[in-house]
């Protein structure tokens, strides 16, 4: 006996995981690209090398995540790196320009593979204490989280909407608050461009790769390359798996690695960052309401591919739109994408008092939006931080905990992450 399916109910049954996936690829985009287009901005990107950036990022995430859910029947989704797009924003552009920038994100890959084929690499990450890791984030991300206040300050009635909107649907429908604040942000520019004589050619709305070749200096290597990776790692990788293993699946971490990294730098020369592992992306994926079950729930990842396909062939209109908004909106839609991100990443870095003096130098150091030698505040954080943490450690009676690593398998932190 054969037993047939009606077509009503294997469409009913495929709706529901590609509808999580659509989601999950809409929020992760529009809640988060603003961070992506400022950061490439503050590294030296022109216009058109920002809105590259970004196709190529979307490209990447569609061509790994097509791959890695179909490949391991699991809903293993990417992401760009947001608090890695925010470190760029606190940034200064480094000695050689963008070029040296995109030398610095190309090395980001190869270190992520690195970290895949050797995992000591990793276990090193995870050695670096949370409160310290959080604490630089919480740094990293404060000026960009402070860009609605100073915005609406300057230009209330461009700003004022976008936080209205956004404080709303905080209340009633989180998810969306910072796509609405976005759709709201693109109202004030539809009314920007019927007002007055600003526009936008139809050759900007065409995506395009724009290549740069990469210049490698020691000051972006160690001011950008090394704090990109240890954020990405710290609060995108890590917490990606946690995610993951929290709905019972255990991500392939070594291909995981070398697909990510390799995508990293393959993208670099045309101005992406860093693709990583996704966290909040994975929950809305691997969680019972994407699909009841689990052994299906890839298709809502898989789904996640052809979005961001789209949404990728969209997104120089996008940046297009961006370059006219008035002054300090997309910083505004920027910062309020990071406030749950600085949130918890202060919850984190706070909550041992053992360890509060180090995390709250760490976090000034880098709130501070210095430049030494040539080097970011994020690099000097991190030492600052690592010192004070080993010098208050070693004291007599101190009974500061240390961090534990692993080189197996790498386990993760429960960290504050985005997209």
């Amino acid at each position: 006996m054969v037993l047939t399916v009606p077509t009503a109910e294997v469409r009913v049954s495929l709706t529901q995981p590609i509808t999580a996936g659509v989601v999950a690829s809409l929020v992760g985009f529009t809640s988060s690209f603003a961070v992506v287009l400022t950061g490439l901005r503050a590294v030296g990107a022109s216009p058109e090398q920002a809105a590259s950036g970004l196709f190529a990022l979307c490209l990447a995430i569609a061509i790994g995540v097509g791959f890695l859910a179909t490949r391991y029947r699991m809903p293993i989704t990417l992401a760009w790196s947001t608090p890695g797009a925010a470190l760029l924003a606190g940034t200064v552009t480094p000695d050689g320009g963008f070029p040296a920038a995109v030398g610095a994100f190309a090395l980001v890959g190869v270190m992520v593979i690195a970290t895949g084929l050797w995992p000591r690499l990793g276990a090193l990450v995870q050695a670096i204490p949370t409160p310290i890791a959080q604490a630089m984030l919480a740094g990293i991300v404060l000026p960009l989280c402070l860009e609605p206040v100073r915005a609406v300050a300057a230009g209330p009635l461009a700003i004022a909407p976008v936080i209205v909107v956004w404080l709303i649907l905080i209340r009633y429908a989180k998810r969306w608050a910072v796509p609405a604040a976005f759709g709201t942000a693109a109202v004030v520019i539809a009314v920007v461009l019927l007002t007055s004589d600003k526009g936008v050619t139809a050759d900007s709305l065409i995506p395009r790769m724009d290549l740069v070749v990469p210049e490698w200096t020691w000051q972006a290597c160690v001011g950008i390359a090394l704090p990109l990776y240890i954020v990405t790692m710290a609060s995108q990788n890590l917490p990606g798996t946690a995610v993951m293993s929290s709905f019972g699946y255990r991500i392939p971490w070594r291909p995981s690695m070398l697909v990510s990294g390799a995508l990293t730098s393959l993208v670099a020369p045309a101005g992406g960052h860093a693709v990583n592992l996704a966290a909040i992306s994975a929950a809305l994926t691997a969680a019972p309401a994407a699909e009841p079950n689990p052994r299906r729930r890839w298709i809502a990842a898989a789904a996640v591919s052809p979005v961001y396909l789209i949404l990728g062939i969209g997104s120089a209109a996008v940046a297009a739109l961006v370059t006219i908004a008035p002054t300090g909106l997309v910083e505004t839609v920027a910062g309020l994408a990071l406030l749950d991100t600085l949130a918890g990443a202060l919850a984190a870095a706070l909550h041992d008092d053992r360890s509060r003096t180090a995390a709250i130098t760490t976090f000034v150091v880098a709130a501070a939006g210095i430049s030494v030698a040539g080097i970011g505040s994020a690099f000097w954080a991190l030492v600052a931080g690592l010192v004070v943490y080993s010098v208050l450690k070693s004291s007599p009676g101190s009974t500061t905990p240390s961090a534990s690593t692993s080189e197996s398998e790498m386990p993760s932190r429960d960290k504050n992450a985005s997209s």
